[in-house]
C-alpha cells in the first residue's frame, strides 16, 4: 500500500527503482469544493487556488500558510490571473462577472460583469490589456473581450474596447502568446485557435484535438504550449507557428499539463470524470500525477496522493516545486527532493 501522506514519485526505469522519491506534500484545505485553478504568481512565493466553490485563495508557496480569501463572487471560480508585478488578480466566475482584486488587500477594484459565465481570463505580458471569454450559454454565444486596463472609463463602464463573438465553437480555455499581439484559445470541438487583439481577426487554426481542451500553459520562455485534452492526449505545439512537437498519450481524460522550467519535464494530470468514479480506492481511479519526459514522450514516474481526478497543475517559476489541486478539494504542493535532481533519463 502506499503511505497517503506521501507522494511517492515511482519510475519505470528499473534500475532506478531504488530510488523512490518521497516527498512530503504540504497539503491545503481550504476548498469545501472541487479545485478549478491554481496558479504561481512571477516570484513564485505566493500561490492562488480557486474551486468551484466561491471563495479564490491566496497562501504562502513556501509554508503552505494561508494569507487570506477574497470575498465577492457568488457562483464557481473557472479562471484565475496574476499581472506580473503581483500588484492585480483577475477571477472569472460562473456567476457571470470577472473581478479584478487589489492582490494584498483583497479590495475590489473593478467588477466586469457578461451575460453569461466567465470561463477564463488573462494579462497581456505588459499587463495592459485584459482578455476574457464568456460561455455560450441562455441564448448568449461565446465572446473574448478586451480591456485597456491604462483606460479606467473601460472598467469603470464595462465597455471593452474590443468584443469578438464566436460563431462556432465555445472557447474553454484562453492564454496570452508568446509576445503582446495576440492569444492562443483552446476550443469545446479541439481547436486549437489565435486571435489578433487589435483587429479581432482569427488567424490561426489547428485542429489536433478530437474533444474538448482543458488547459493550456506556456513554457516558461513562451515559446512551447502545452495543451491537456478529455481526448487523453497532451500535445506540445510552437506557441507562434502552431508546428505540433510532441504527443503524450494517456488513457484517460487530461485536465492539466505544466511544463517544467528546470527539467525536460510535462507533467500531467487527470482521471475519470467525478461523475464516473464509483470507488474511492487511489488504485482505481488512477489519479497520480504523471511525469513525462518532453523529448522522447515517455512516462518516467508518477506521484500519487490524490482521491480524485487532478483538476489543475502548476510548477513553480523555479521548477523546484509543483503544486496539484483535484476533485477532492485538496491541494498539494510538492518540494522536489534531491533524488528528482539526479535523476538522468537513460537513452
Amino acid at each position: 500500500g502506499i503511505n497517503a501522506e506521501y507522494g511517492e514519485f515511482q519510475t519505470f526505469q528499473h534500475y532506478f527503482k531504488r530510488i523512490n522519491l518521497r516527498m512530503k506534500p504540504i497539503l491545503l484545505q481550504a476548498h469545501e469544493r472541487s479545485l478549478t485553478k491554481i496558479l504561481y504568481n512571477k516570484d513564485g512565493d505566493l500561490l492562488f487556488t480557486a474551486s468551484k466553490h466561491n471563495l479564490p485563495n491566496v497562501w504562502w508557496s513556501i509554508n503552505g500558510e494561508r494569507l487570506g480569501t477574497y470575498n465577492g463572487h457568488n457562483g464557481t471560480i473557472w479562471d484565475m490571473a496574476v499581472s506580473s508585478d503581483s500588484l492585480t488578480l483577475c477571477t472569472a466566475s460562473a456567476d457571470q462577472s470577472a473581478i479584478l482584486w487589489d492582490t494584498e488587500t483583497g479590495k475590489i477594484l473593478h467588477q466586469l460583469t457578461a451575460k453569461s459565465p466567465v470561463r477564463s481570463c488573462g494579462f497581456s505580458l505588459t499587463n495592459n490589456i485584459l482578455c476574457i471569454t464568456t460561455d455560450k450559454a441562455m441564448t448568449q454565444p461565446c465572446f473574448i473581450k478586451f480591456y485597456d486596463m491604462r483606460d479606467g472609463s473601460q472598467l469603470e463602464n464595462n465597455a471593452p474596447f474590443q468584443d469578438i463573438e464566436m460563431k462556432d465553437s465555445k472557447v474553454n480555455r484562453m492564454i496570452w502568446g508568446t509576445v503582446e499581439d495576440y492569444i492562443i484559445t483552446g476550443h469545446e470541438n479541439g481547436q486549437l485557435c489565435q486571435y489578433d487583439w487589435k483587429t479581432g481577426q482569427r488567424f490561426k487554426t489547428v485542429h489536433e484535438h478530437d474533444h474538448l481542451i482543458k488547459d493550456l500553459q506556456l513554457s516558461k520562455d513562451r515559446t512551447m504550449l502545452v495543451t491537456a485534452s478529455k481526448d487523453t492526449t497532451s500535445k506540445l505545439f510552437d506557441a507562434k507557428d502552431f508546428k505540433l512537437l510532441k504527443s503524450f498519450k494517456t488513457d484517460r481524460p487530461v485536465n492539466s499539463a505544466a511544463i517544467s522550467p528546470l527539467k525536460h519535464h510535462i507533467l500531467l494530470g487527470g482521471g475519470q470524470e467525478a461523475m464516473e468514479v464509483t470507488t474511492s480506492h487511489t488504485k482505481s481511479g488512477k489519479f497520480e500525477a504523471r511525469f513525462f519526459h518532453l523529448i522522447f514522450e515517455e512516462e518516467i514516474g508518477r506521484v500519487k496522493g490524490h482521491f480524485g481526478p487532478i483538476n489543475t497543475l502548476a510548477f513553480h517559476p523555479s521548477g523546484k516545486q509543483y503544486s496539484s489541486g483535484a476533485e477532492d478539494g485538496y491541494v498539494r504542493i510538492h518540494d522536489f527532493d534531491q533524488s528528482y535532481y539526479d535523476f538522468e533519463y537513460d537513452f
